[in-house]
This record gives structure tokens, C-alpha cells and sequence, in this order.
């Protein structure tokens, strides 16, 4: 026998399945955004501070044998495209600010310098997408936030909205140009009242303190 669903039933359904597969603390899948070449050996753990995280370490890798590393400034993966919700001037403080936070992390574990030496590590990273919806929208999409419901209250505009940012990143040793770490991490900003809400620097500026403080406590366990 065929149950049909009525489409009251339908939405409520594939709501069900959108909150069901965000579930996941760690960043999924389908959230690479290409930045890195490899992502085949992340694996599931959490930060210094206890957040969840992806992450990979070279075997055999010794920081003690580096001592300076390139902090190459970081950009947004791919290039996002303003809207109402979130502003030009929003996202050049987001970057700007975690550029600022990140690189003094890095400048209180190991010396900083323009050009690689002989025993040089080199940072590159990225933020690849901020979501503004239960479902989530890379930058490069175009979706109408209402499109995302998970009952009828979204499409009045009455849903609260959560936002998550992501960040991708690598550590390079400059002599042989090979990743020694990567890092895939996402982390929930400040809720906003509902698609119409604009997001500003402080909705995910958290969510960048958190980066930071995880990039200064970091220790490789041997």
C-alpha cells in the first residue's frame, strides 16, 4: 500500500533530515570546499579547548626542528558575494579580525618571517563559508533562506537562524613543499532572530576568538 504525505507532512519530513544531518559537530563532507588538495586523511578530534575538529598530522612530524615559519595572510575560499544578510563591510572585518587573531597566535609559538629559511614552516588557510541557516549556504549558492524550513514558522520569518563559519588550513614545510598538518573546522556564531536579520562581526566573532586560542594551546602529541 502507497501512504501519500500531504505537503504540511512533506516539509516537516525533509526538516527532519535537514536537522538530522547537521548534526554533526565536525564539519561534513560535502562543506570541503577545495581549498586543501587532500581531505582523505582528516580524521575526527577535538581541539586544545575541547572543540571538534578535523585534523591531520604528518607522521614523524618535530616542530623542534622548524624555527620560523611564513604566515601567509588568509582569504575567503571561494570568493563570497555580498547580500542583505550578510554585507561587504561584515565580511572584511571577519577576515581582517580573524587575520589579526590567527597571526598573533602564530607569533607567540614561533618567530615570524617574510621569506622561508632552511627550517621554515609556511601557514595557509581560509574561510570557506558561513552558513545562515539550519541547512547552510556556501557562498558560491544561490537559495533563498526561506526555502530552508523545517516547520511553518521559517517561512513567516519567525525562526530563529543559527550561523556557523568554516575554516580550512594547512601547515607546509617550505623544504619540501608536503603539508606536515591540516585543519577542518567549523563553529557556531550567535543566533539570529530570522532570515531577515543581518549578520555583523560580532554574529561569528567568537567563533574566531576560539580559533585562535586552539592555534596558540596546539601541541603535537608524539
Amino acid at each position: 500500500m502507497r501512504v501519500r504525505l500531504s505537503p504540511v507532512r512533506i516539509a516537516l519530513v525533509a526538516g527532519m533530515l535537514m536537522l538530522g544531518g547537521c548534526s554533526s559537530p565536525h564539519t561534513p563532507a560535502e562543506k570541503y570546499s577545495g581549498f586543501l588538495k587532500n581531505y582523505s586523511e582528516l580524521r575526527e578530534t577535538t581541539s586544545a579547548s575541547g572543540k571538534p575538529i578535523l585534523r591531520w598530522v604528518a607522521p614523524g612530524f618535530d616542530v623542534s626542528k622548524y624555527d620560523t615559519l611564513v604566515y601567509q595572510p588568509m582569504s575567503y575560499y571561494p570568493v563570497p558575494k555580498p547580500s542583505s544578510q550578510i554585507g561587504q563591510r561584515t565580511l572584511d572585518q571577519l577576515l581582517a579580525y580573524a587575520n589579526q587573531r590567527l597571526k598573533a597566535s602564530a607569533a607567540e609559538r614561533i618567530n615570524l618571517v617574510d621569506h622561508p629559511g632552511p627550517h621554515s614552516l609556511i601557514f595557509r588557510g581560509a574561510i570557506t563559508g558561513v552558513d545562515s541557516s539550519r541547512e547552510g549556504l556556501q557562498f558560491y549558492e544561490v537559495v533563498p533562506v526561506a526555502m530552508i524550513v523545517a516547520g511553518t514558522q521559517a517561512a513567516t520569518g519567525h525562526r530563529t537562524m543559527n550561523t556557523r563559519l568554516y575554516f580550512e588550513g594547512e601547515v607546509i614545510d617550505a623544504a619540501t613543499g608536503k603539508p606536515v598538518i591540516k585543519v577542518v573546522r567549523s563553529g557556531n556564531g550567535e543566533d539570529l532572530a530570522n532570515e531577515h536579520t543581518p549578520m555583523t562581526f560580532d554574529t561569528l566573532k567568537q567563533v574566531i576568538d576560539d580559533m585562535a586560542t586552539d592555534a596558540s594551546m596546539f601541541e603535537v602529541k608524539r
